[in-house]
């Protein structure tokens, strides 16, 4: 079983000065899941500004999650006059096709950072998002469970590690 974590972080390679509130995690919600698969404790989190509560203790097939927009994590791509348009749920954008203006937006270090997923609203994908680094916590081939087979540009090995070998890809989501 292949395991992946994806680290979510706002353009720059400095700390924004943000206003801090307390925060006021519902009852019930943690940082970090932990599950047993196979003999191996696992854990999943914690995430900035995420925090997870299984609807069943005994079952994580179905968990809830709150979210709280700590250090300002999301993005706003510069607005290039670009949006791409597509039927498709999930339009993608390769680096080379992007404007230079996005891949520039990228946070430190920029080559590990090579996904962008987009907001939504109900109009469609909007330039709001965020940058992910995809960090392999074991080796496996990244396959989307099976969705993509070994010709897609998704399809390729993890090691341990920053994933640098993700499509440098900016998607854009209609929702």
């Amino acid at each position: 079983m292949g395991v992946a974590l994806l680290a979510l972080i706002s353009s720059g390679c400095s700390t924004p000065e943000t206003t801090s509130s307390a925060l006021e995690v519902p009852r019930g919600y943690v940082p970090v899941l932990e599950l047993e698969i196979e003999g191996r404790l696992l854990s999943f989190g914690p995430f900035i500004g995420y925090y997870f509560r299984p609807r069943d203790p005994d079952d994580l097939s179905r968990i809830d999650f709150v979210c709280f927009n700590e250090r300002s994590f999301y993005t706003t791509l510069a607005d290039t006059g670009f949006m791409p348009e597509s039927s498709q749920r999930i339009t993608p954008v390769f680096f080379e096709d992007a404007p230079l203006q996005w891949l520039k937006q990228r946070p430190c270090p920029q080559d590990e950072f090579v996904h962008f997923h987009s907001c939504h609203n109900a109009v469609g994908p909007v330039l709001t998002g965020y940058w992910i680094r995809h960090i392999g916590k074991d080796e496996f081939i990244y396959d989307m469970g099976g969705r993509v087979t070994p010709d897609s540009v998704l399809y390729h090995d993890v090691r341990p590690g920053p994933d640098k070998s993700f499509a440098r890809i900016v998607e854009f989501d209609r929702g």
